[in-house]
């Protein structure tokens, strides 16, 4: 069984998600919860975590991956974006949304879209998302966690700790129990077009016909 850390959702404890950020810095797996369901995560440069969590989840080879940020201050590291696009993530985050950037050399290439060359961004609005970026200081590879589809059929996220630790326990190394999450996934919406795209409605709810894309620029800092 790993190990399952019962942490409160609105005043994490500090000493335990610590626990969980030690476990991504060595290349552990950790789920933990957002604004949405749970999620898994692993540290950005870990080559072997990603493969565990792509073996985990049976992810295809093309799998869009996203980033979790605490803040959009690293955002020019890791993805090109330009000005209304910027006005629209600021807008827009901490939230359920994940957005499909063009992704900067600075990503791994193996967190990059094959074809696309696209990375995921996501601000997650959640206490215990937000002390774990805290404590990293640096973004980290998330994917939501559920379990791959069984004959077709797309299975539904994890919503309980509890529930993660008594199915799939023994393949993550910590699991931080917040209680239960929602079951609605973020919102996907890509940035990388002249035009905005919808790529899945989930939670989050966001008006995207004023906005218009123009060429990449690197934020303000």
């Amino acid at each position: 069984m790993s190990p399952l850390l019962h942490v409160h959702p609105d005043n994490p404890q500090r000493r335990l998600l610590q626990v969980a950020a030690q476990t991504l810095a060595d290349g552990g797996l950790v789920a933990y919860p957002t604004d949405t369901s749970y999620a898994l995560a692993c540290h950005i440069g870990d080559k072997r975590a990603l493969d565990r969590i792509i073996a985990l989840r049976r992810l295809r080879k093309n799998h869009q991956f996203t980033l979790a940020c605490r803040d959009l201050s690293e955002l020019g590291v890791y993805a090109r974006v330009d000005n209304s696009s910027y006005r629209l993530l600021k807008r827009a985050t901490p939230g359920p949304f994940t957005f499909s950037l063009r992704a900067s050399r600075e990503v791994p290439k193996r967190l990059v879209h094959e074809k696309r060359r696209t990375i995921g961004i996501r601000v997650p609005d959640h206490p215990v998302a937000q002390m774990l970026l805290e404590l990293m200081g640096e973004p980290i590879m998330t994917t939501t966690l559920r379990l791959p589809d069984v004959d077709g059929q797309k299975q539904d996220p994890f919503i309980d700790g509890e529930d993660i630790a008594d199915r799939i326990g023994k393949q993550l190394d910590v699991i931080i129990d917040a209680g239960a999450c929602g079951l609605e996934e973020s919102t996907v919406i890509d940035l990388t077009e002249d035009v905005p795209q919808l790529v899945r409605q989930g939670k989050g709810e966001l008006d995207l016909s004023l906005i218009h894309i123009s060429e990449p620029t690197r934020p303000k800092r």
